[in-house]
């Protein structure tokens, strides 16, 4: 029987081992969640939410567990893991205050007659997720599934199976009931045989754009809704008439937060030339006073990458720019000691061609691009396959905000600022970034069947 065993990425030391379900452990865990969706869908929207209110109370209850379980599994300073179950308490609290409204019957009028539009829940909704943010991720998808009444299953990252396994107990002890919510513990091929399992009515994706096309591809081949959210290279734009000061320490903890590992990360810093040199100047300095630190301990601002794999795949990255014409201008060092450690590193003379500028770095390695002025750092940021987030730094607000909307090719902006996600507004990207959204109202409608019911005058 295939296994798993979680390694800390601090130390290098096994955590767990994790017997996979077996094929046929996988259709009776499918089955009984088909099944659960049978009486799920039943309970009235609002005992629903309840039910979801109550998923945040545990997670609070739980808080400093779920942060510590973190760190361990994947290395997330465990002071950003409270930060993170928080957020995921508080899109529980939003989901339960908003969902019976967003998914309310809508009267419409019609001629002959009237009509509703409902949201009807439409089954088994399966949700393939990545490490980086272990229990954010979980609680993106499933939340609005279970209170639109479908039932979810989860396939985490084998790396955080131990945060999974956590969350499904946790769920159950919130009130969800039996087999509403499942883990499974499989592989990459399990996985394709469960999107083509004809319970399972919708599939969405959190993960890079190779597994996205895959997946989606999967999906529309068994005619299955997909919403799948990929990775990005997100630039930020440090415009002519910028706050410099307040750019460089924004763009500091946009790069590093998570240890650099978040799809919203900011990522490619765009910086025209008028203010290239002290921005450049400043943001080296303040990088270079990024310490790598115990992720146990609060405070500590960069702890390790998620695996030794992961790291040397950046190191890599780092060094084909290096090798493609791109300039150190700090870090780029793997340290010797046990562990995934990699410091915080400034790539700067990053081109188009090299993994700097055209892919995306997955830690916290900066890339610094030079432009000539304002309209030029624009075409630089959607000089891009990949369409997720950006940002704007400028003094003038309204031109900045104008740009976002009309010429920012991504699916989410910011502006003078760095937000990884809120709970009401729409969370996901465009090209290579994927589609669909999470969030929201509109992340509550997606994977629900809106159904026109039609009634005659008699």
């Amino acid at each position: 029987m295939a296994s798993t065993t979680t390694i800390n990425p601090a130390t290098g030391e096994d955590l767990k081992t994790y017997q996979h379900h077996t094929d046929a452990e996988v259709g009776q865990i499918v089955e009984a969640t088909h099944a659960a969706f049978d009486s799920w869908r039943h309970v009235p929207l609002s005992e629903r939410a309840e039910v979801i209110r109550s998923i945040g109370a545990q997670l609070r209850k739980n808080e400093r567990e779920l942060s510590e379980l973190m760190t361990a599994e994947m290395g997330k300073p465990v002071d950003q893991g409270v930060q993170e179950v928080q957020l995921c308490a508080a899109i529980c609290d939003w989901t339960a205050d908003n969902a019976p409204d967003a998914l309310a019957d809508v009267e419409q009028p019609m001629e002959g007659g009237r009509a509703v539009v409902t949201h009807a829940p439409v089954g088994v909704i399966y949700g393939i997720q990545p490490w980086n943010f272990p229990i954010y991720q979980v609680i993106r998808y499933s939340v609005p599934q279970l209170v639109a009444g479908n039932t979810v299953l989860l396939k985490h990252a084998a790396s955080v199976f131990g945060t999974a396994l956590r969350l499904e107990e946790l769920y159950r002890e919130a009130g969800l009931p039996e087999n509403a919510f499942r883990a499974l513990l499989i592989d990459h091929d399990q996985s394709d045989d469960v999107i083509a399992r004809e319970e399972v009515r919708g599939v969405t994706l959190t993960g890079s754009d190779v597994a996205g096309r895959h997946v989606a591809s999967l999906a529309g081949e068994h005619l299955k809704k997909a919403v799948v959210e990929l990775g990005s290279n997100d630039a930020y734009l440090v415009l002519s008439d910028a706050d410099v000061e307040l750019a460089v320490e924004v763009s500091v903890q946009g790069r590093i937060a998570n240890n650099g590992q978040t799809c919203v990360a900011a990522k490619r810093f765009v910086v025209v030339d008028a203010v290239y040199d002290e921005f450049r100047d400043a943001y080296v300095a303040a990088m270079q006073g990024v310490e790598m630190g115990d992720p146990t301990q609060e405070g500590c601002a960069l702890g390790p990458m998620s695996s030794t794999s992961l790291r040397d795949d950046l190191h890599q990255q780092v060094l084909d720019s290096v090798d493609e014409g791109a300039t150190l201008a700090l870090g780029g060092q793997k340290p010797d000691r046990d562990g995934a450690w990699y410091p915080a590193t400034v790539l700067e003379g990053v081109e188009p061609g090299q993994p700097a500028y055209d892919d995306e770095l997955f830690g916290p390695a900066a890339s610094l691009i030079r432009a000539k002025d304002d309209t030029d750092a624009m075409r630089i940021a959607n000089d891009s396959r990949y369409g997720l987030g950006g940002g704007i730094f400028s003094r003038d607000e309204k031109r900045a905000i104008e740009l976002a909307r009309t010429e920012f090719d991504t699916g989410m902006v910011n502006v003078n600022g760095f937000s990884l996600a809120q709970p009401h507004l729409p969370f996901g990207g465009v090209k290579d970034s994927g589609f669909g959204r999470e969030h929201g109202d509109v992340g509550l409608r997606e994977f629900v069947n809106v159904k026109s019911v039609m009634i005659a005058e008699v």
